[in-house]
This record gives C-alpha cells, structure tokens and sequence, in this order.
C-alpha cells in the first residue's frame, strides 16, 4: 500500500510478519516465556504492535494491537506491550524506521550486563549490516526511562543494547529488523569468542574500514 510515495503493509500484511517473526526470535532463542515486543508500521502514525504475557512463539493474528504514535489504541483485544513507548520513541525520534524488535538474545544481552558495547572492527558483515552498536543506560523496563535512553541512537545507528535487558533494532522493514537482531547476536557471538574465549582480535585497518563503510552509505541510501 503507497502513501504519500511510501510503501507500508496492509493491516494484514503487518499481522502475519509480526506473528511469523515472533516465531523466528521464540525458535532462536532470542526470548523466554514471554519476553520480547514487535512492532510494524502500517501508515505514517499508525503501527501494529505484539501483546503483552503472550508467548513470541505462541502468537495469532488476532492478538496484535493497532495503536498511533501517541499510543491510542485504535484496534485489538489484548493490551500491548508494556514497552509500547519504547516503539513510539523510535518512530518519533526517526520516521524513516518501519519496524522496531526487542528481544534478549543471549550473548548480546550478557554483553548489554557487562556494559560492552559491539564496536569492535573485527567483522566486515558488522560494519556493513549494523555498524557500532552502543548501549543505552540502564532504565526500569517498561518505564519512560527507556524511550528517554535510546532516543539519542534513533537516528545514527541501526540498534541498541539496553543495558541489563537486551537489545533493540530497527529497519525499513520489519525483516530488516529482525535481521538486525540476528546480526547483533551473530557480532556478538564473535566478539565472545575472539576476545575472551581464543583471546585475540585482529582490528581491520582505518582504510578497510573506511571502505566497508562506503558500501554500507551505499546500502542504507
């Protein structure tokens, strides 16, 4: 559906994605019981967005919430997630971002505890895909802490760790998205095993990197 020279998904469209990438972040273990939110933009102040004590892996089309970007809820039985707001303040902060996930990847979340941020230049598919990945300071979930937090990255970087809760990543769309959080924990992973498990990271070049960054401006353009 185009508006105003935009692409969005249909309210169908944005519920199936939702409901099939809850499965995706629940199968890889990104979430336990029932952490975890979702959301997807569907008009310029509009998102649907996942429920709240239900399972990501467990979800049904029916039970996604519409809500506008002032968190009016338009349609839905359920109650949203209690970090809703963290959602509107990405779509507020940058209007370009589509799609917000939040998930607890393991690795990625134990370095959110160890306040490590992932800006290490020892992986060219991290440099291209996410760039750095800093944390934003600690804030009671579900609080106005946590828009407050991350909204200084909304803008200049592609996600967040959210120190001792995990981390949060944004795209065009809500598999970009979902890619995004895969990538974070994928960078995450190597950062675990070349600097505390082998115990060396061999750091690209400021030429090198300066190189996949070009690649990446010519990728986000």
């Amino acid at each position: 559906m185009n508006i105003e020279g935009v692409n969005y998904p249909s309210d169908s469209e944005a519920k199936k994605s939702l409901v099939d990438i809850g499965r995706r972040i629940y199968e890889k273990g990104f979430v336990a019981a029932n952490d975890g939110n979702i959301s997807c933009k569907v008009d310029s102040n509009t998102i649907w967005i996942t429920p709240t004590g239900v399972s990501k892996g467990y979800m049904t089309e029916d039970m996604m919430i519409k809500m506008d970007l002032d968190g009016k809820i338009v349609d839905g039985k359920l109650k949203p997630s209690s970090e809703f707001k963290m959602h509107l303040r990405v779509y507020k902060e940058n209007p370009d971002v589509m799609a917000v996930t939040h998930a607890h990847p393991p690795v990625a979340t134990s370095f959110a505890i160890a306040g490590i941020s992932l800006d290490k230049a020892i992986l060219p598919e991290a440099i291209v895909q996410l760039g750095t990945v800093p944390i934003a300071p600690y804030a009671t979930p579900g609080s106005q802490g946590i828009p407050d937090s991350i909204a200084p990255f909304c803008k200049t970087h592609n996600g967040v760790l959210l120190a001792h809760h995990g981390a949060l990543s944004w795209g065009k769309d809500i598999y970009q998205a979902f890619y995004r959080m895969e990538s974070i924990e994928y960078y995450a992973n190597i950062l675990m095993y070349t600097g505390y498990i082998i115990g060396k990271q061999n750091e690209l070049s400021h030429d090198q990197v300066e190189e996949l960054l070009n690649t990446k401006r010519k990728l986000d353009n």
